[in-house]
């Protein structure tokens, strides 16, 4: 049985269970799980270890406990909102030059700890919404710039990258984005889930 191990902030997070590993949360990764294990009966195990409010700088430190130690055949992450977020709201963020280094370096010692590990990176997004449209300009083009920075970083390490702003851009234009987001950071439940579709298309895809 191979481990898939979901990795990130509060969007992978989503509430789930510290105590039970069988307990996903209430977001993509619960939905992921759904899916493939229904399609692939006792051919992984679903672990996620998604904290809310980490940014880069977190999921680095947890490296060895919440990456390393658990051997994951097939890992993905989405972190960089609250490298920005955090620094709108308390000035604690992490900037873009420095993202982009400590992803860099996450990545590499994973490879190097995990060299069969196929890891997926998830692109940061952000839609309108009550936390972000206070702040919109700096909010968007500062995830955005952490975007691409996660985009480069797949593509400097040979990794499988997932877009996002787009699929939610265009989900826009078929409901208000308050119907994807509740406040332009977290998936509604119609969010998550399409994010878990473009999840399993790449998935599928490695």
């Amino acid at each position: 049985m191979q481990t898939i191990l979901f990795q990130g902030d509060s969007i992978t997070d989503a509430d789930r269970d510290r105590d039970c590993d069988t307990k996903y949360g209430l977001g993509y990764p619960l939905l992921v799980a759904g899916k493939v294990g229904f399609d692939r009966p006792l051919a992984y195990r679903f672990l996620n270890r998604g904290v809310s409010g980490n940014c880069i700088v977190d999921v680095y430190a947890r490296i060895k406990q919440d990456i390393i130690n658990l051997c994951p055949d097939v890992m993905s992450i989405l972190i960089g909102v609250n490298d920005v977020w955090h620094e709108l709201n308390e000035q604690n963020g992490v900037d873009a030059a420095k993202y982009e280094r400590i992803y860099g370096m996450m990545v590499e010692e994973i490879q190097a700890a995990l060299p069969k590990c196929k890891i997926m990176i998830l692109e940061p997004f952000v839609t309108h919404g009550i936390a972000t449209d206070p702040n919109w300009e700096v909010f968007s083009s500062e995830v955005a710039g952490r975007a691409a920075a996660a985009k480069r970083i797949a593509e400097k390490y040979a990794l499988t990258f997932i877009p996002l702003q787009s699929v939610f851009d265009a989900a826009a234009e078929k409901a208000p984005a308050s119907y994807w987001t509740q406040d332009g950071v977290h998936p509604t439940t119609a969010g998550h889930e399409l994010i878990a579709r473009e999840w399993i298309r790449a998935f599928e895809a490695l």
